[in-house]
């Protein structure tokens, strides 16, 4: 593993972090999800992000390319820690719990993706790579696009799964 010596070192390595979370969810996790969720609703809005995904992939390998490097992945711990969080509570909840908790794990996600955008957006920028702010802010626009409309589906699916608990 190479050693962080500069903010560029540091910008180049959470952008490898961030690709390995794209890549993840767009190869892997996402589609999962959509199989594992039964709401249709919650499903739709997973396959629209899934789309979005892999345009978010795109736009961080393009990136790196402004910058003259090779995209790399940096394995992303958080996000395998949210992955197996996910992962265990898939395996302890009642498959009428699912949908609660893919939601949870949803936002949780695009709270993470966030922060990393907000971050890289700001090195970006402190580094004066103006084009590649333009990149990372599509991908954060959309990222906290779909948080809002991952929030919507989890009042909705809570507030279901709160009358059938009540016999309503």
């Amino acid at each position: 593993m190479p050693e962080i010596t500069t903010p560029r070192d540091l910008f180049l390595h959470e952008l490898g972090d961030i690709l390995y979370v794209e890549r993840k969810l767009a190869e892997e996790t996402l589609p999962k999800l959509i199989e594992e969720v039964q709401d249709e609703e919650f499903a739709r809005e997973l396959e629209k992000h899934l789309d979005e995904t892999r345009g978010h992939v795109t736009n961080v390998e393009q990136v790196f390319e402004l910058l003259g490097e090779a995209p790399h992945e940096e394995e992303c711990i958080g996000f395998e820690g949210l992955k197996k969080e996910h992962d265990k509570l898939v395996g302890q909840a009642s498959s009428d719990l699912i949908d609660l908790v893919d939601v949870g794990a949803a936002a949780r996600t695009e709270n993470y993706e966030i922060a990393a955008y907000e971050s890289l957006r700001r090195m970006a920028k402190g580094l004066g790579e103006e084009e590649a702010v333009t990149l990372l802010d599509e991908n954060l626009k959309e990222e906290k696009e779909t948080l809002r409309a991952v929030e919507k589906a989890a009042t909705r699916l809570s507030k279901e799964g709160a009358a059938q608990a009540s016999g309503s």
